[in-house]
């Protein structure tokens, strides 16, 4: 057959019998080339749907689908059309999906340039190059969160629409990365004591894992986000985007919001009855409170009226402060020698011109202390205050070396 299928239903049974004989064992790239010259391409619609009628006709099991989830992968890369998908907003969850795996892919792009260097790497390398494995996985690990939002999240609504195969081999393949990252950092914790052996675990450990990960991302976003988009309405998404912060992002900060058309959106996060919310999190009054007594630093702020609004009362406050401060003009708050230079750092910040100021004294009751004023502005860089950080940095001048192992400190 020389013409290219154009009718669908044709174009689904071609697909369906391709991948069956892909579980009956024939060469993945023999049937790769067949699809390419009978169907070109596909729309990811009807490869959603001939995996689905699969499952449903028990010609295969979940479990076999899973089995061969990555030859399918290797057989229909580059051969989807997604000409038909519809366009994602900014702030949108499927954005916001997406763009988390451009992080994922230059992440992926960054050790796939390590792999190409092991042939090339000494003895003497070896720790160098471990340390970087490392820091590139950790990285890769967060993509557990990018998962539990799509199992806990999406997969649900699409179940509620009946489709429950794609799902279903998708979360089976996220618990087979999770393993394979678990394998990943137990091998890169091992001892590995020459160039030979490091060789053996990127074959063997690594790139298998890497590669499972980058196929999952030609999954999404040639098969999966499409057909979520199809699939959802504006208010299950308007859901997906309420829960969304509770389970976090993976290696990239949302900063769009999306508001669906004809509802407000509203970003929810943990919270409580008194809680503080925050753009990038919340807390309980509790929390906050106990989180400004542990900082190592003491802050005080003073709003845009010269007015002192808050100081942090930790027990350990290098200068100490009461509430009879709170409403006070800061310029009150300091000796008459220094208020002219109180008046230039507030003139200065008002004006723009500048937004830090730092000061020291190397020996204050014997300790060293920083002092940092920082201008505080909003979005659209209206000025709203300063704030002062003091920090106590005697101990830290007295650092050497590296500190890398576990060491409690006891006072």
């Amino acid at each position: 057959m020389s013409e290219v299928i154009n009718n669908s239903s044709q174009r689904k049974e071609l697909l369906r019998h391709l991948l069956l004989r892909l579980h009956d064992g024939e060469n993945p790239e023999v049937l790769r080339q067949r699809l390419i010259e009978v169907l070109r391409n596909i729309p990811y619609n009807e490869v959603v749907e001939v995996e689905q009628e699969l499952i449903n006709s028990d010609a295969l099991t979940e479990e076999e689908i899973l089995d061969f989830c990555d030859l399918h992968t290797a057989v229909l890369d580059g051969s989807i059309d997604l000409g038909g998908a519809k366009s994602i907003p900014a702030g949108h969850p499927v954005d916001t999906f997406k763009k988390e795996n451009l992080a994922l892919k230059r992440e992926v792009i960054k050790i796939a340039g390590l792999f190409e260097n092991v042939n090339d790497l000494n003895d003497k390398q070896l720790p160098g190059y471990i340390l970087q494995l490392r820091t590139i996985f950790n990285n890769l690990s967060d993509v557990d969160k990018h998962y539990k939002r799509k199992e806990y999240l999406l997969f649900p609504f699409l179940e509620k629409h009946l489709i429950t195969g794609p799902p279903k081999v998708m979360w089976g393949k996220h618990d087979e990365i999770r393993g394979l990252l678990k394998n990943v950092f137990e091998a890169l914790e091992s001892p590995v004591s020459t160039s030979e052996e490091m060789k053996s675990v990127v074959q063997l450990v690594l790139a298998p894992t890497v590669e499972m990960l980058d196929g999952m991302i030609m999954k999404e976003e040639e098969i999966l986000f499409p057909m979520a988009m199809d699939t959802l309405t504006e208010e299950e998404w308007h859901k997906v985007y309420q829960e969304t912060p509770d389970f976090g992002y993976c290696l990239f900060d949302p900063e769009d919001e999306w508001q669906p058309s004809g509802m407000r959106a509203e970003k929810q996060e943990y919270v409580t009855a008194d809680a503080i919310r925050l753009s990038s999190g919340a807390f309980s009054l509790a929390e906050l409170e106990a989180l400004f007594l542990h900082l190592p630093i003491d802050i005080t702020f003073v709003d845009k009226n010269d007015k002192v609004r808050f100081f942090s009362h930790s027990p350990n406050r290098v200068f100490e402060r009461n509430r009879s401060i709170i409403g006070r003009d800061v310029r009150m708050c300091h000796p008459p020698g220094s208020v002219h230079v109180v008046e230039q750092i507030l003139s200065d910040f008002k004006s723009g011109k500048e937004n830090k100021a730092v000061f020291w004294m190397s020996n204050f009751m014997g300790r060293f202390i920083y002092i940092e004023y920082s201008a505080v502005r909003g979005k659209e860089g209206e000025y709203l205050g300063v704030v002062e950080v003091t920090q106590d940095i005697t101990q830290m001048r007295k650092l050497g070396g590296d500190q890398r192992l576990l060491s409690y400190e006891h006072k």
